[in-house]
């Protein structure tokens, strides 16, 4: 397990105005093929600026995928801006630019 940011609980108590991306690693090319598609990616971003505010990680590979959404953040990247990022396929690293395209239109391009 690995996150970055806040949470819905907090953005809940703050007042922010907030969406959320999720993607299944069930969904994703290289966990099927690793095997390993248990957990999930969530994106939670402002509803207004579409900022992202946390990323959330349930997977056995969290600790490798966590430094983008930290990247992302300290730089005020929207869940867009990720989204629109190329990422190699396959890799698990699909699965957070997946979350963050669910973010911004509300659905990813794969799923399970």
């Amino acid at each position: 397990v690995a996150w970055v940011g806040r949470t819905e609980e907090q953005c809940k108590e703050e007042g922010i105005k907030y969406k959320v991306g999720k993607f299944p690693l069930a969904a994703n090319s290289r966990a099927k093929t690793n095997d390993d598609t248990d957990g999930l990616v969530k994106v939670i971003a402002n509803k207004d600026t579409d900022q992202i505010l946390g990323v959330h990680i349930m997977a056995s590979v969290a600790g490798e995928l966590i430094n983008e959404a930290a990247l992302a953040m300290e730089y005020g990247a929207s869940s867009e801006d990720v989204a629109r990022v190329c990422h190699a396929h396959p890799t698990v690293s699909e699965a957070l630019r997946e979350a963050n395209l669910a973010a911004f239109c509300g659905k990813a391009i794969n799923s399970i």
